[in-house]
């Protein structure tokens, strides 16, 4: 894909910050109108110019990578997503700490992918998401309240982790008692 990036060092008196402001804007704009694909094709540049023109330690490059990994979770795209969090998560747990809103959405998306992802989830994927849930979990109701709807998506994604879980195990159970 031909990045949007090289145009913004050569604009005429648009700073690099607007630009990719009006980029990620734009791509709200088409996620509104139900255009997912150019949405996240648009966060992606987003992403990538933040990349280039701040580095990854910056609270919009960690702003923009959290919207850029959730676009990706909705188009099911698990194996992007999971680069991106895996890459951008240790940064905003290490700059904003293990209680920021943005390192706790981070984490529950990362293990959302992993127990959702059935095409390639194993069963430490699935361990891992169900321990990822119940730390962010716990974390994110000390911080936010019980109340707080961030919680209460990371508490529905838990039980459903925890089902997938059971479930792959009772599969693997009884596969091996035939």
């Amino acid at each position: 894909m031909k990045h949007v990036w090289p145009f913004v060092s050569s604009a005429h008196g648009d700073s690099a910050k607007n630009i990719l402001a009006t980029q990620g804007n734009l791509a709200c704009t088409y996620g509104a109108l139900g255009r997912q694909e150019e949405a996240t094709q648009m966060k992606r540049e987003v992403y990538f110019g933040h990349l280039e023109a701040f580095g990854e330690e910056n609270l919009a490059t960690i702003t923009v990578a959290s919207n850029y990994a959730l676009a990706l979770g909705k188009l099911e795209r698990y194996a992007e997503t999971k680069a991106v969090l895996r890459k951008m998560m240790p940064v905003a747990q290490r700059l904003l700490g293990e209680n920021n809103y943005f390192t706790l959405k981070m984490r529950g998306l990362y293990a959302t992918v992993l127990y959702v992802d059935d095409g390639s989830s194993t069963q430490d994927d699935l361990r891992e998401a169900v321990s990822t849930l119940e730390d962010t979990e716990r974390t994110a109701r000390r911080v936010l309240g019980g109340a707080h709807p961030t919680v209460v998506e990371l508490e529905a994604h838990l039980r459903a982790a925890r089902a997938v879980l059971r479930f792959r195990l009772s599969e693997a159970s009884s596969k091996t008692t035939n």
